[in-house]
């Protein structure tokens, strides 16, 4: 697939991530990849300016945050390293 040549930490991801039903997985690939093509691998598609205007990654930080209308969602900034916790919940605190 050509799309997930030219960005493999998209490919990684989609090969190791996992939510074992725990939490929501969304992708917003933009125009490149299609809605069916992220659905039939069973993750959630979102449109691409959507989720950067409710979800403003721009400079934000690895952990919990909230939305403008009070969505709490957990930010993972390269989701290809498998960063899926904070380093207090690792520690125990």
């Amino acid at each position: 697939e050509p799309a997930l040549a030219d960005n493999l930490s998209a490919a990684a991801h989609l090969i190791h991530g996992s939510s074992e039903g725990r939490f929501r997985i969304s992708y917003a690939p933009g125009p490149s990849v299609s809605k069916e093509e992220i659905t039939s691998v069973g993750y959630q598609w979102a449109d691409l300016d959507r989720a950067l205007e409710r979800y403003a990654p721009q400079g934000r930080l690895a952990g919990f945050h909230k939305t403008a209308d009070g969505e709490v969602f957990f930010f993972v900034p390269n989701p290809a390293l498998g960063l899926w916790s904070t380093t207090a919940r690792m520690h125990g605190a």
